[in-house]
């Protein structure tokens, strides 16, 4: 390990050592970039995303509320569900004539869990395919959720509901405004489900533990629901938090990626509101920011991609939208988000990042014509992001 890493660890320790952790310096250091040992980037990044306080005190005993309120979120929202239709014998009062299958009333439960389906079948699509080029996602979790795989409750898990049921998957292709296609071309996915090892009772894969996560925040936050994106939101938060080298972290990756998740959510849930596109906290509104900034910097790779009527939804949609998680190789992702998470104006470094990513290749857009420049946009040719946060840096220091 090089001195420089080593104190640049030891900077951490210090800020993180004290009773009260000191954001501003802390916003700093992450900014350059967060080190994976001792778990430090897991615990900058729920600090950043106000999961944990400033006050370390308190760190233990909010953990244990909100970990408990999650446990509580599965046994309403994805046991319960399941006991209705597991076969227990015991009880069957929910195969009462009030609440039937078969039942026209809209507050049936059954008419909720068949809504439900529809949402699920979405999400179980987009999150098999979570990083194909990584075989993380596909393998077994160490702490699979022992509230649901208890083998004496025969609950139905998501996996097993998604494959019982015979919906139509057609009913939620929902894709925003045409132009934005979410996946980007770096990303190939097997063709079908049998392409997948299937895990033997009682383990479940880390693909799994991200569906039930977007599924209990559809359920939380039905104005928002799920949205065809958000898959690649929650997946970089639980990598990072489900490899973190302290076990007694490791062990609440789920719960703890939720509550950064719904936070993180809150902040750029306005990008996946269609509604609100083109207003001023829409994403219409930060596509054109892009441009605006790349005017007043580069004057001249402006008036070209306006001239070629290259417009900022045909890249920067899906640039903003998914905080760049589709343009990079996981690792890279996660190092951008330590800036970005990092920047006390929230985002506002995205757009320097998204106009740095436009200079570093202005002499291909230059040249290039419009086909040959889409090309370049949608399937971004250097893969080196500290060039490219170096870059958003001097741009953000020319100001």
């Amino acid at each position: 390990m090089s001195r420089l890493h080593q104190s640049r660890i030891a900077d951490f320790q210090e800020v993180l050592g004290e009773p009260t952790v000191a954001l501003s310096k802390l916003r700093e250091l992450c900014f350059s970039g967060i080190p994976f040992d001792g778990g430090l980037r897991c615990l900058c990044w729920k600090i950043l995303l106000n999961y944990l306080p400033l006050e370390k005190a308190l760190w233990s005993s909010l953990l244990k509320k909100q970990r408990d309120l999650y446990s509580q979120f599965l046994k309403e929202m994805i046991i319960q569900p399941g006991i209705a239709k597991a076969n227990l014998g015991v009880s069957r009062e929910d195969v009462t004539l009030e609440d039937h299958p078969l039942n026209p009333n809209p507050d049936s439960r059954w008419n909720t869990y068949f809504k439900d389906n529809e949402v699920l079948l979405q999400i179980d699509k987009d999150v098999r395919r979570l990083y194909p080029d990584m075989a993380f996602f596909q393998r077994p979790t160490d702490y699979p959720c022992l509230l649901i795989l208890d083998p004496q409750n025969e609950f139905e898990t998501l996996r097993r509901r998604v494959e019982q049921t015979t919906l139509k998957s057609q009913t939620v292709a929902r894709n925003r405004s045409g132009v934005t296609n979410v996946s980007s071309p770096l990303k190939t996915t097997p063709s079908s489900l049998s392409e997948y090892e299937v895990l033997p009772n009682g383990c479940e894969a880390h693909w799994e533990v991200v569906e039930r996560i977007l599924f209990i925040y559809a359920k939380l936050n039905p104005g928002i629901a799920y949205v065809q994106g958000m898959n690649e939101i929650v997946g970089p938060l639980y990598y990072t938090f489900a490899t973190d080298p302290n076990s007694e972290w490791k062990e609440h990756a789920e719960a703890d990626t939720f509550f950064c998740f719904t936070n993180l959510m809150a902040e750029i849930r306005d990008n996946f509101i269609k509604s609100l596109d083109d207003s001023q906290c829409g994403i219409t509104y930060k596509m054109e920011k892009v441009y605006s900034t790349l005017k007043e910097k580069d004057v001249e790779l402006y008036l070209k991609l306006q001239e070629q009527n290259i417009k900022p939804q045909f890249f920067a949609f899906r640039w903003l939208t998914l905080l760049l998680s589709q343009e990079f190789l996981l690792p890279d992702v996660i190092r951008i988000w330590d800036s970005l998470f990092a920047d006390d104006k929230r985002f506002d470094f995205l757009l320097l990042v998204c106009c740095a990513m436009l200079t570093l290749i202005r002499d291909q857009l230059l040249e290039g014509d419009f086909t040959l420049n889409m090309r370049l946009l949608q399937d971004y040719p250097i893969s080196d992001v500290h060039l490219i946060l170096k870059k958003a840096k001097e741009l953000q220091d020319s100001k």
